[in-house]
């Protein structure tokens, strides 16, 4: 598999073997967990499909639990990347839910992309049972995750950030404390803004270039060494040229995470006129079909 080729070539920092958890092996979890296992902890995972899980410790050596409590009851950190607000009360909370097999003094890491409410509101249930809370949502998509070379945002206290933070880095290249609970969800938040406001741009300069009858592969390319330069023009200008969009971070995925800026928004007062006409552009190519197109599909509306 391509996920256990980049993961075996990668190069971990020694920290000590700890016995973790990782809840929800999607695209994003089945490499970082693998990660894990290969920088030489002991890691038990949970999946709701079970086959998923199965495939998992196939591949990296380690153990996988029919419920979360079970997966938990040993751990040390728990790791958890799953869909939404809903998903996550789903594997943490209730009889068989994370926290009640996780132990006093252990901490449990959320990398889902979620909402700023639902991080205070685990990390307040966990305080109950003397479990530590860290939201750490993440940057870098599935190539990062499978390299190795994340981003995290994180919110909680220091202390116990400091005791995740090295081990975090067996997947990412950047594990950073933003500030208290809820922070690291406001800073991914901040990232999609920014990811949209790129993207729609990046759209109309190549539409208008195509129309102007331009060599848009010679003009990204110049403009990539300028201003203009920035991740989304050298990993997606190509391929929004060539109208290839099956890969990638899918819009689906990006109309969640727009719809969790709006309601903060709505929340803080802070205006994201932009951030709300992408979105609406979004839907209109779900509309199109192309709901797990890459989000760089946004051109397609002006094609």
């Amino acid at each position: 598999m391509t996920n256990q080729t980049s993961i075996l070539s990668r190069q971990y920092t020694a920290t000590p073997s700890l016995k973790v958890t990782f809840l929800g092996l999607g695209v994003m979890g089945f490499p970082m967990a693998g990660h894990l296992a290969r920088a030489g902890h002991h890691v038990t995972v949970y999946n709701r499909s079970t086959a998923k899980a199965q495939a998992w410790a196939n591949e990296f050596g380690g153990e996988h639990a029919a419920t979360p409590k079970d997966a938990c009851k040993q751990a040390e950190i728990v790791f958890c990347c799953v869909g939404n607000d809903d998903d996550l009360r789903s594997v943490v909370l209730g009889e068989h839910g994370a926290l009640a097999g996780m132990k006093p003094g252990s901490v449990f890491v959320d990398h889902t992309t979620a909402s700023a409410l639902i991080a205070r509101e685990l990390h307040a249930i966990a305080a109950q049972q003397d479990v530590a809370f860290i939201d750490a949502p993440v940057s870098g998509g599935q190539a990062g995750a499978v390299n190795g070379a994340l981003t995290i945002m994180c919110g909680g206290d220091t202390k116990v950030f400091e005791k995740i933070q090295p081990v975090a880095l067996s997947y990412a290249r950047a594990v950073t404390l933003i500030g208290e609970i809820g922070s690291g969800q406001l800073a991914k938040m901040v990232n999609q803004i920014c990811i949209a406001g790129l993207l729609q741009g990046l759209s109309e300069a190549i539409a208008f270039g195509q129309t102007a009858k331009l060599d848009m592969s010679v003009v990204l390319d110049v403009i990539s060494k300028g201003a203009a330069q920035s991740w989304q023009m050298e990993n997606r200008g190509a391929t929004m040229v060539e109208d290839k969009f099956n890969f990638g971070f899918a819009v689906d995925w990006m109309r969640k995470d727009l719809s969790l800026v709006l309601d903060e928004s709505r929340r803080n007062g802070a205006r994201v006129p932009v951030t709300a006409l992408v979105d609406q552009f979004y839907a209109d190519v779900q509309k199109m079909g192309g709901a797990r197109w890459d989000t760089s599909s946004l051109i397609k509306r002006l094609s």
